[in-house]
């Protein structure tokens, strides 16, 4: 029997610190303090070469349950759907009507972080509806 391991989820992208604050904000999740000697991110990125500032940033889970998640700077742009993607989940345990506003509200505040809402999937049964978004940077996930 093999052991479960822990993972992460790469991003390629083209800003890295921006698009790992998004999803901190998104999924709750922190970011790893700065190198020691650095009260902040920036301030350790004006050391480093042009070409090597923001070249990466990373995002974890506080409570170590969930996978971290790295960013990862790429020359080039994003020109195809994603093979995989994030699914936030929103609104577990409710049913109905009340999870379909918890739905709407988590949209509304996304969009209010840069989030862009593609659609409002509404399907027959109680606990399938999602919301196709994208995020800073076009790169697809669904709240459901």
């Amino acid at each position: 029997m093999s052991e479960i391991r822990k993972f992460q989820v790469t991003f390629d992208c083209a800003q890295p610190g921006r698009l790992a604050r998004f999803w901190c904000e998104v999924l709750g999740y922190v970011m790893p303090p700065p190198p020691e000697g650095f009260a902040t991110w920036e301030e350790h990125d004006r050391t480093l070469p042009p070409e090597k500032r923001d070249a990466w940033s990373a995002c974890s889970d506080p409570s170590g349950v969930g996978p971290r998640l790295y960013f990862q700077r790429v020359p080039e742009g994003k020109v195809v759907k994603n093979r995989v993607h994030l699914d936030v989940r929103v609104g577990t345990g409710l049913v109905g009507d009340e999870r379909l506003a918890a739905l709407e509200a988590e949209c509304a505040r996304l969009v209010a972080l840069g989030a862009t809402h593609v659609q409002t999937l509404y399907a027959d049964g109680e606990n399938e509806s999602c919301i196709p978004m994208l995020d800073i940077e076009g790169n697809e996930f669904c709240i459901d």
